[in-house]
């Protein structure tokens, strides 16, 4: 990731509109900011949240409330609480998040 031409900012999470996402179960609703090829997202998934693909896409995942599990293809799970964050490259480990409990996740792709 190389990050250029974006000036000095201040995000307040709450005026960013937001936007819904299905899982195959739950809900995933996304505040998106985009600068250039740099995607940062303020994430809240509904309790009992599961996503509905594999995902292979690079992130920098901060867990700031709840808990978020994150399952790895290969049988590997991680399980994040606030304070704790992952990451992975583009094209890494396929990886899947659920959630029984709810959390909210500050993510840049």
């Amino acid at each position: 990731m190389h990050m250029s031409q974006i000036p000095f900012g201040i995000t307040d999470w709450a005026t960013v509109a937001p936007t819904t996402h299905e899982g195959e179960t739950g809900l995933a609703t996304w505040r998106t900011r985009q600068f250039g090829d740099i995607r940062v997202r303020m994430v809240e998934y509904s309790p009992g949240y599961l996503a509905d693909h594999w995902c292979e896409k690079g992130h920098i995942l901060l867990c700031v409330e709840g808990e978020l599990s994150t399952d790895l293809k290969d049988g590997r799970c991680f399980t994040l609480t606030p304070g704790m964050s992952y990451q992975v490259a583009d094209g890494g480990e396929p990886h899947r998040s659920r959630t029984t409990k709810g959390a909210r996740l500050f993510i840049v792709d």
